[in-house]
């Protein structure tokens, strides 16, 4: 994205793709979070996983046009 250009996604699609997110991915056992982040300088959403998935799960790279990003994070817990 060029310097000083809006991006293309705004924080509402983000916010939509989301919940879009969190109900497709909600049948992996080893999701531990679903977020909004920057991909690119555009909003995106984030998908941490504690393990990666079953050799065959096919994981979306977008939803809506929105860029998904996911992450084996391990496993979070609270301090």
């Amino acid at each position: 994205m060029m310097a000083g250009a809006m991006p293309t996604i705004s924080l509402e699609q983000a916010r939509a793709a989301k919940k879009r997110a969190l109900e497709r991915f909600r049948t992996l056992a080893c999701v531990t979070g679903v977020g909004i982040t920057r991909i690119g300088g555009e909003y995106g959403v984030k998908v941490n996983l504690s393990e990666p998935v079953e050799p065959g799960v096919s994981l979306p790279s977008d939803i809506d046009g929105v860029p998904v990003r996911v992450e084996v994070t391990g496993e979070i817990k609270a301090r």
